[in-house]
């Protein structure tokens, strides 16, 4: 389902019984403890070299598939964090929902409207202590920058950008034709919105996940 669209400006409690109501693939509405997840399955060859792990902000360059093999045990919980109504965005954010369904995760969508909101947005998905957060939208790159570093213990995803200078617990899913890093650093060259297919999204939000459950974090798996 797509991602659902929420209030602007409510108190946190209210905002948090919104994503109740809007959440997908869950009963789970986390308020109670549970066991840790877990990976089932394993990454197949070829997704990095196991003699050469990727160094700090390193990039790996999976096999295509090598991700297939490895998954989230069920009631995995995620935050969808998006902004933007671009195609673009949108593609992305359906790759997420369609994950989290096919793969039976617990799923919450904090949509940001405005900048002003890209902030206190990423703080309350923070707040809500999930596994992972997914971020989507190239105007959270910037924001997420500010923020995530004084968050180490939260994991988090970009899928179709990148954090120019990312700590060891945001991890990015990218590609020839995404690679945004921010304002400072400008458009890449070789951006083309043509590349966010569905089949593409669906490869990185799967390949991305599979590097933070096997805890390859704080670097960019590239799809090409």
């Amino acid at each position: 389902m797509p991602p659902r669209l929420l209030p602007i400006g409510l108190p946190a409690a209210a905002v948090v019984t919104a994503l109740l109501v809007s959440g997908c693939s869950s009963a789970d509405d986390w308020s109670r403890p549970r066991p840790k997840p877990t990976a089932i399955g394993a990454l197949g060859p070829g997704f990095f070299d196991p003699t050469a792990p990727p160094a700090p902000a390193g990039t790996i360059t999976p096999r295509p598939g090598s991700w297939d093999g490895l998954r989230p045990s069920k009631g995995y919980r995620v935050v969808l964090l998006t902004a933007g109504k671009d195609a673009r965005t949108r593609t992305l954010a359906s790759a997420v929902t369609k994950w989290a369904d096919e793969e039976h995760v617990s799923l919450k969508t904090i949509t940001a409207m405005k900048p002003t909101d890209f902030i206190p947005r990423i703080s309350e998905a923070i707040d809500l202590s999930p596994d992972l957060v997914i971020s989507v939208g190239n105007d959270l790159v910037d924001p997420l920058a500010l923020v995530t570093a004084s968050h180490l213990d939260q994991q988090f995803l970009v899928v179709g950008a990148e954090l120019a200078e990312p700590t060891e617990n945001v991890t990015a899913a990218d590609w020839t034709g995404a690679s945004f890093r921010g304002e400072g650093l400008g458009m890449s060259s070789s951006y083309d919105p043509a590349t966010f297919t569905p089949e593409r999204a669906a490869r990185a939000v799967r390949a991305g996940v599979a590097a933070v459950l096997s805890d390859l974090t704080g670097i960019v798996v590239w799809l090409d």
